[in-house]
């Protein structure tokens, strides 16, 4: 039961970290090649950011996933108190984002610099986050989730919809998962290897 869960789970991650991928791709791009800023996409990429993780994939991980946790046992109450801070944290990383690409867009002085490093500091974050879900959170509640209560979170996050593979998706995220898809390295896309 739990395997159509944690398979949702992980591509959702995978569709995060391929838009991490691409904003770092494209701000060491500028800083290294002094490449022009595409700032529709970049601004493609954190309307992503803002639709789809953070106004779905995080609420229903508190509501489901670890709310379910916390019902059957106390062994995941700090790593789950850690990644609701994390959540909490991530509406201020994603806001520092939307700031500074603008003032960045305006052209203001140190506007790449500023926005690379909100661009860094979210994908660290970002990093963090999903390994502390994949390599500790999911392998918790692999050992003390129910088969019902693996239902009930596969359903949740089936209704996402996640808009790269939603029939119903605007163009622009086909058009910009092609081109991250492009520009990140692998295993993510079939862009150059990088450092991260």
């Amino acid at each position: 039961m739990f395997n159509a869960a944690i398979h949702i789970i992980q591509e959702e991650h995978r569709s995060l970290a391929a838009i991490v991928h691409g904003l770092k791709y494209l701000v060491n791009d500028a800083r290294s090649n002094g490449a022009q800023a595409n700032f529709k996409v970049l601004r493609a990429m954190l309307h992503y950011i803002d639709n789809f993780p953070e106004r779905l994939h995080h609420p229903k991980e508190d509501a489901y996933l670890f709310a379910h946790l916390l019902k059957r046992t106390h062994e995941a109450d700090a790593v789950i108190d850690e990644l609701k801070a994390q959540h909490e944290d991530g509406a201020r990383l994603v806001s520092a984002l939307h700031t500074r690409l603008d003032a960045y867009e305006a052209g203001e002085s140190g506007g790449l610099a500023a926005f690379g490093e909100a661009v860094d500091t979210f994908a660290d974050a970002m990093w963090q986050h999903m390994a502390l879900e994949e390599k500790v959170l999911l392998p918790l509640a692999r050992q003390h989730l129910t088969d019902a209560d693996w239902v009930e979170i596969g359903q949740a996050f089936g209704d996402n919809g996640d808009p790269r593979f939603s029939a119903d998706a605007e163009n622009e995220f086909s058009t910009l998962f092609s081109r991250i898809v492009t520009i990140a390295p692998p295993p993510i896309g079939v862009g150059p290897s990088s450092g991260r």
